[in-house]
């Protein structure tokens, strides 16, 4: 018999859990599933005979280290920077890990210490990063085993609303980490475009947006991920003319989102005055010019928009001009800002939210140039079973089994980028129902 452990049952482990269950009296498992929330565990069990729920808080460490040291792989579905809470426990009784998380400097630290126990931490193992990593790795290496040589890779991945249960006027509700959304773009966005690098400090982020043709799906709009030129290594592509990875979203959704960054409502670097008084409105008051004009007159010469401009109505329709008091619960603006998000952008039961990821392959072989053009679309059932949680779950789901039925050679901190990982899980992803069309033209 073999024991899972997994720790965080949050709504991106659905569908990891899922898969597991319907599959452990096949392969006599039996999965443990943990949370702070013993409720929340106790429902994802499903009732079924091969699964139980722990509470756990995760720096009790006692209790951790029993439960690590009884199975035979742990799954972290834990916020990024809480793996490394897992990961010496891990080492001590040689229990492979498996994460959907990047690989912090923190967790790369431990590679020789991994190596040595002679186990696997599996890390980016989720939607992006993870089929990213494995359906663009399968394309590259396809492509290089035929003759060619790659010169520009684009990559673009949104976790959106589906059409049907698109109707607000910002055209987006959240399916993964609100605070995530909140905070995007923070930092300098790094990518290199027709043999130059390009830099993109944070404040003109939003206003560089790009367009992208998506077949069926018309044109949307992406911005710059934060870090492009790490893909140099993990990906072979060192000599490329091109590499740049963004996030879709919906037309004109950055340039309104560009107008609460000019504003100050996403930084989260100082605290707003504790004040029982203090509104959404005094807030966005505070962060304007003075004058005898209206509000919502002054937020527009800001900002530079007309008066008149939809991008107004979509600040206004957050309710960020209304007499609500803030609660002092949150201490900066980006905080006060992902509670109304919240509440506005929140999926309801019957909402279905939408994954579109498109991978851009420029090459040339045989003396000719071509563009390989491969998309997937996911969209989710109801706002429990996602298209983020069936496509950050599944990936780990599907290794798990191959690693508790097949084994593995790899040792040490790896991400999904080795034919030895990606050939498995893309071939089972496939009967489940996850694919990509590719369309490859002559240029």
């Amino acid at each position: 018999m073999k024991e899972i452990l997994i720790i965080g049952a949050g709504r991106s482990a659905t569908t990891l859990i899922d898969y597991l269950l319907e599959r452990c009296g096949q392969f006599d498992w039996r999965v443990t599933i943990c949370d702070m929330n013993l409720d929340l565990a106790n429902s994802k069990t499903g009732g079924s005979d091969f699964a139980k729920a722990e509470a756990l808080n995760i720096n009790d460490a006692a209790k951790r280290s029993a439960l690590i040291s009884k199975s035979d792989v742990v799954v972290s579905m834990l916020p990024p920077f809480m793996h490394t809470k897992l990961v010496e426990d891990c080492i001590r009784y040689k229990t492979p890990m498996v994460n959907a998380s990047y690989v912090s400097e923190e967790m790369q630290s431990y590679q020789d210490e991994v190596s040595k126990a002679g186990i696997l931490f599996l890390c980016e193992m989720g939607l992006d990063p993870g089929i990213d990593h494995m359906s663009a790795m399968e394309l590259m290496d396809q492509i290089r085993g035929e003759g060619g040589k790659i010169k520009g890779f684009k990559s673009y991945t949104g976790g959106l609303v589906a059409p049907e249960s698109d109707d607000n006027p910002w055209h987006y509700k959240f399916s993964w980490s609100p605070r995530n959304v909140v905070v995007a773009g923070q930092g300098t966005a790094q990518f290199v475009e027709d043999g130059h690098y390009r830099f993109i400090p944070y404040h003109r982020i939003f206003t560089r947006a790009r367009p992208i043709f998506v077949p069926g799906m018309g044109e949307w709009e992406s911005y710059a991920n934060r870090d492009s030129l790490s893909y140099r290594d993990k990906y072979g592509l060192h000599d490329v003319e091109t590499l740049y990875r963004g996030t879709i979203r919906h037309r004109g959704f950055c340039k309104a989102w560009n107008v609460l960054v000019q504003l100050g409502m996403t930084d989260s670097h100082f605290s707003i005055p504790d004040d029982k008084h203090f509104t959404y409105r005094d807030l966005l008051e505070s962060f304007c010019n003075s004058g005898p004009e209206p509000l919502r007159k002054r937020i527009a010469h800001m900002t530079d928009s007309p008066i008149d401009d939809h991008i107004i109505d979509q600040i206004e329709w957050l309710g960020l001009l209304d007499e609500v008091p803030i609660d002092p619960a949150f201490k900066s603006p980006a905080d006060v800002l992902e509670d109304i998000l919240l509440k506005k952008w929140k999926l309801r039961a019957e909402d279905k939210d939408m994954i579109i990821m498109q991978h851009e392959i420029d090459y040339t072989r045989d003396n000719k140039a071509y563009q390989l053009k491969s998309t997937l679309l996911e969209i989710g059932e109801d706002n429990v079973n996602t298209a983020m949680s069936r496509l950050v779950g599944l990936p780990m789901a599907v290794y798990v089994k191959h690693l508790l039925t097949e084994g593995t050679s790899l040792q040490g901190i790896h991400v999904p980028v080795v034919r030895d990982i990606y050939q498995p899980v893309l071939k089972e992803l496939a009967t489940l129902g996850v694919t990509f069309s590719d369309v490859t033209e002559e240029k």
